[in-house]
């Protein structure tokens, strides 16, 4: 059987991360000797416009059959408990959106980061988590971007301190910025 394991995939826009999380997914369930083994999407995006619906269709083209999609704009940590298996390998994507999400729904983004690094934390599978870095820029102009990139930044910090490994994304270049068995 093999050991749990949370890697975190964080990047800018398009910068390759999605791709790479996938990869990661992919050879996880190629290590799987389980016949039961699962290998689960859980996507957080809408598409509340035409460039969203496209950026979402590009995501699932690249993916195969083998994968079984679910959507968690809000409700993340239920689906995470709800798909959770000894053989299952999670791909969340992304926890930045989902952060979005939470905040223009007004509702309580510490309470559910603490859900959701819980939920995480007692994954018996596999768990994967992608997240846009958003601190590297200017500081915004306006009262909603600076909550969401707060709020971003607290749950990357939050994830990246449960995950055994921690990849930091650059124009397709993936950097290993932390690597533990025992976060």
């Amino acid at each position: 059987m093999r050991s749990k394991k949370i890697q975190f995939v964080l990047g800018g826009a398009r910068s390759g991360k999605s791709a790479f999380a996938e990869d990661l997914a992919l050879a996880s369930l190629a290590a799987t000797p389980s016949r039961c083994a699962r290998l689960v999407y859980i996507a957080t995006a809408e598409a509340f416009d035409d460039e969203m619906q496209a950026r979402i269709d590009l995501h699932k083209a690249r993916r195969g059959p083998e994968w079984q999609l679910f959507d968690a704009p809000v409700e993340l940590p239920e689906v995470i408990r709800a798909n959770d298996t000894a053989d299952s390998t999670i791909l969340i994507d992304c926890t930045s959106i989902w952060t979005t999400n939470l905040l223009i729904n007004e509702l309580d983004i510490s309470g559910y980061r603490d859900d959701l690094i819980s939920a995480i934390s007692a994954a018996s599978g596999q768990i994967i988590v992608v997240a846009s870095e958003t601190g590297l820029g200017i500081i915004p102009d306006n009262k909603l971007s600076r909550q969401f990139r707060d709020a971003n930044g607290l749950t990357n910090q939050a994830v990246a301190k449960i995950a055994h490994s921690v990849f930091f994304l650059v124009a397709g270049i993936a950097q290993k910025v932390k690597s533990t068995e025992n976060p």
